[in-house]
C-alpha cells in the first residue's frame, strides 16, 4: 500500500492569540485532487500554509508520504515534492518574464536544466512566451499568476498546493489557468486547491472538503458536493 502524499492529523494552528484551525484532519492520495472550499476567514489559507510548512501546527501532526514533517522547515517540504502557489502574484516585478523563470529554474535544476525548463514553461503558458522580454511588473494580474505558476509547475511537484488561483482574475484567464492545472494533474501531480470559485474546483477535483470556522464540516466526492456546498454558502452568507 502507498502512503498518502499528504496527511494532516488533528491539526490546530494559531497566529499569536488567534486560533485559526481546530483539529483539522485531511488526506490526499498520490495523484488525487482535493478542493478545499469555505467562506472568507474559514481558515483555508492556513491549511495551505500548514500543509507546505509555512506555518507550524500548534498541535497535531503533518505527514508527507508517511514521513512526519510536523517540525520540519519549509525547504524540507519542498524537497519532499510539495510546491505552494500562494494567493497573489509572487513575481520579481523588476525582472523580465524570462529572467524570473531562469532565476527559479537555475536554483532548482542547475544551469544545464534551465533552457529546457524555460521552453516547457512557454509551452504550458504560450502567453508568457509572447512576453518573454517584458518586465514582470507590467504584466496583467492574470499573466503574473501564470508566471508564478509556471515557476513551480515545470519542476513537476508531487503535490501542488494552489491558494485562491482565481482571485481577481478575468473569467477567460481563470479558464486558462484551470486547463493547465488539469493537464498537470494528468501527469500525476496531486492537487490541493484552495478556492472560492466553486464551479472550477468541482470540475477539476475528485473530492471536496468544506471548512467552517477552522474545522472540516463536510467531506465527500465532488459529484455529491453540490448540495453541501450550496447549503454551506447559504448558511455562511458567502454567496
Amino acid at each position: 500500500m502507498t502512503n498518502p502524499i499528504l496527511e494532516l492529523r488533528d491539526v490546530s494552528a494559531e497566529y499569536g492569540p488567534f486560533r485559526a484551525l481546530f483539529g483539522v484532519s485531511l488526506t490526499i492520495e498520490p495523484g488525487a485532487s482535493l478542493a478545499l472550499l469555505g467562506a472568507n476567514g474559514a481558515g483555508k489559507t492556513t491549511v495551505a500554509r500548514v500543509a507546505s510548512g509555512l506555518v507550524s501546527a500548534s498541535s497535531g501532526s503533518v505527514f508527507v508520504d508517511g514521513v512526519d514533517m510536523t517540525t520540519k522547515r519549509t525547504y524540507e517540504f519542498a524537497q519532499a515534492g510539495l510546491a505552494h502557489a500562494p494567493e497573489g502574484r509572487s513575481v520579481f516585478a523588476t525582472f523580465t518574464v524570462e529572467e524570473n523563470l531562469v532565476l527559479s529554474f537555475r536554483r532548482a535544476l542547475g544551469r544545464r536544466g534551465v533552457p529546457a525548463a524555460v521552453e516547457e514553461a512557454y509551452a504550458l503558458f504560450p502567453r508568457l512566451g509572447e512576453r518573454r522580454r517584458q518586465i514582470a511588473g507590467t504584466l496583467s494580474g492574470g499573466e503574473q499568476r501564470m508566471l508564478s505558476l509556471a515557476r513551480v509547475l515545470v519542476e513537476k511537484p508531487r503535490l501542488l498546493i494552489a491558494d485562491e488561483l482565481s482571485l481577481g482574475l478575468a473569467p477567460i484567464v481563470v479558464d486558462e489557468v484551470y486547463e493547465t492545472l488539469s493537464s498537470i494533474r494528468g501527469t500525476g501531480t496531486a492537487l490541493l486547491i484552495v478556492e472560492q470559485h466553486v464551479h472550477h474546483a468541482l470540475e477539476l477535483c475528485d473530492e471536496v472538503a468544506l471548512l467552517d470556522h477552522g474545522t472540516i464540516s463536510w467531506r465527500g466526492p465532488s459529484a455529491e458536493a453540490t448540495e453541501a456546498v450550496v447549503n454551506h454558502l447559504f448558511d455562511s452568507g458567502d454567496r
